[in-house]
């Protein structure tokens, strides 16, 4: 159940549809700006930056990751007493 104020305060907007607004922008024609031109290329070199930076930190700075003991371990003899 809605507070009165709740439910006048939402019954007084005026809210389009969002199928609406995307035909009512899809008519206007705008310049490229900055997005448009740059977008994909600033996306291409952020993505391989972090690549690049991910890539050089698990290689060349000598952390032991210890991923399986699979070789590594061998079993001590059992001491019977």
């Amino acid at each position: 159940m809605m507070f009165p104020l709740a439910r006048n305060a939402l019954s007084s907007l005026k809210i389009r549809s969002i199928l609406q607004s995307m035909a009512r922008q899809s008519h206007v024609k705008h310049s490229p700006d900055f997005h448009d031109k740059y977008g994909n290329a600033v996306l291409a070199s952020g993505t391989a930056f972090c690549v690049v930076a991910w890539v050089f930190t698990a290689t060349q700075i000598g952390i032991e990751w210890n991923l399986s003991p699979v070789g590594r371990v061998t079993p001590k003899e059992w001491k019977h007493q």
